[in-house]
């Protein structure tokens, strides 16, 4: 008799950047023969699935469960960019909701999952797994060194609660971190809140689970990975990244090579362009908006400005007319584009050469693979953990500013910018090199590729203890 395919239960977190690289990683193991996964998403998020249900008809299927509702929620949101960051607690605890209609249909399947693979904000579903009699990987679209830094928070709360400056002697490097700069779920936890306890507990589950997948790769996070490794008293860690180099988009956008912001790049010299974004979720006020369109202005620099647009309030409060007036004003050397942009195709232009990022872990990985150097601002989330990772450990960034609600100072901003458009070749040449090195660990012997048939062959032996 033909043998079964090994069924796996893959569960994302809908925001996404958490979305993105674990459809990528499902789209990756759709593709090896003898899986088969089900997806779960809810029916907001289900358009989600469109590329990677086409691709894998026959391997891959949605599981599409009701968006369960919270006290806290308004009617119909169903993914982070429906409300905004500040959201995510309550997301996460709606989501626990899905506990037992899983489980209702696990029980009730024909051929029920081997394992699950969830996203680190579901760390309950470790427990699920636990209840059901099979392993849990938790999925991290974030870097190693960010899960050591909140690992070691979450564990050791009292004492981390109790400091401005917070020492991390564990880990390598021996880092330390003002308090604000710390993972914003813990630094925003509730003590007795019941949704803050959960989310406590799913945090600290994670590491506990059965193993850990990382959107990342040996020669960027080596050293945390190892750490982990250590810490969890076994192997189970995967380096599995850039995913958006192995995925099912191939790390490119739907971008049209004819729009106008690529006939704008290809007017210009190489690595002469700066490229200014901070993410889908980040709008800036508009004194910071004043106060970065001044910088750029004074810096002489060519720039593509990503402008966060979220409400028509943000365009009526004078951020839109401003920007109309600005755009005129640096006409030819600047460009603006208002909501969304095509990052990874714009980065991949040979005329870029600096990024003005916050440092979201996929802008990272997206600039890293294109060999740019970032311009670090980092303002929230992990964003402090991640600029620290690349101007302390990697040397490929420069930090300019810091701090979600910052003004900068215009001057020394453009004094910043116009002497790190310079030449750089130092700073240019380790980017180009972590970008060689990127590459290589997803080529087939590389160290991600190494780590993915690690995964796969860890499930099988799963399946066949099972059986």
């Amino acid at each position: 008799m033909e043998e079964m395919p090994v069924h796996l239960l893959v569960f994302p977190y809908p925001a996404q950047g958490h979305t993105r690289p674990l459809l990528d990683l499902a789209h990756r193991l759709a593709i090896r023969p003898g899986l088969t996964l089900t997806i779960i998403t809810t029916p907001k998020n289900l358009p989600a699935l469109s590329p990677l249900l086409s691709a894998h008809p026959s391997t891959v299927r949605p599981l599409v469960l009701p968006f369960p509702p919270h006290p806290a929620l308004p009617p119909g949101v169903e993914n982070v960019r429906d409300i905004g960051i500040h959201a995510n607690p309550t997301i996460m605890s709606a989501l626990r909701s899905l506990r037992g209609p899983i489980s209702d249909w696990f029980h009730s399947h024909p051929d029920p999952p081997a394992a699950i693979i969830s996203d680190f904000f579901l760390g309950w579903t470790h427990h699920l797994a636990v209840d059901l009699g099979i392993p849990r990987f938790a999925f991290f679209s974030s870097g190693a060194f960010l899960t050591s830094v909140s690992d070691y928070c979450w564990r050791n709360l009292a004492t981390v609660r109790s400091l401005e400056v917070v020492p991390l002697p564990d880990i390598p490097n021996t880092p330390s971190f003002r308090e604000e700069h710390l993972p914003f779920l813990f630094r925003f936890y509730r003590e007795s809140d019941p949704d803050w306890e959960n989310i406590k507990d799913g945090m600290i589950a994670n590491t506990s689970s059965y193993g850990c997948i990382f959107n990342s790769f040996e020669a960027l996070e080596g050293q945390y990975l190892a750490h982990l490794k250590r810490k969890m008293g076994h192997g189970r860690v995967y380096g599995v990244g850039p995913l958006s180099l192995v995925g099912l988009s191939n790390g490119s956008d739907p971008a049209n090579p004819d729009d106008a912001v690529f006939r704008w790049l290809d007017g210009h010299s190489d690595g002469s362009v700066l490229y200014v974004c901070f993410g889908s979720q980040k709008v800036m006020r508009k004194d910071q908006v004043k106060a970065l369109a001044c910088g750029l202005e004074n810096s002489g620099a060519h720039f593509i400005w990503v402008v966060k647009m979220s409400s028509a309030e943000e365009v009526d409060n004078g951020v839109g007319p401003f920007l109309d007036e600005f755009e005129m004003r640096v006409a030819g050397r600047g460009m603006i584009i208002r909501g969304w942009a095509p990052q990874v195709a714009i980065l991949g232009h040979r005329a870029v050469g600096r990024f003005l990022s916050h440092c979201g872990w996929n802008s990272v990985l997206e600039a890293i693979v294109a060999g740019v150097v970032l311009l670090a601002w980092p303002m929230q989330a992990d964003q402090y953990v991640n600029a620290r990772l690349l101007v302390e450990d990697m040397g490929v960034a420069f930090r300019v500013c810091e701090g979600a609600d910052t003004v900068p100072d215009p001057e020394k901003l453009s004094q910043a910018i116009s002497g790190l458009m310079g030449e750089d070749a130092k700073e240019r040449a380790r980017a180009r090199e972590l970008t060689d090195r990127a590459l290589a660990a997803a080529m087939p012997e590389g160290s991600s590729s190494r780590d993915l048939d690690a995964l796969v062959k860890e499930v099988f032996l799963l399946d066949q203890v099972q059986k």
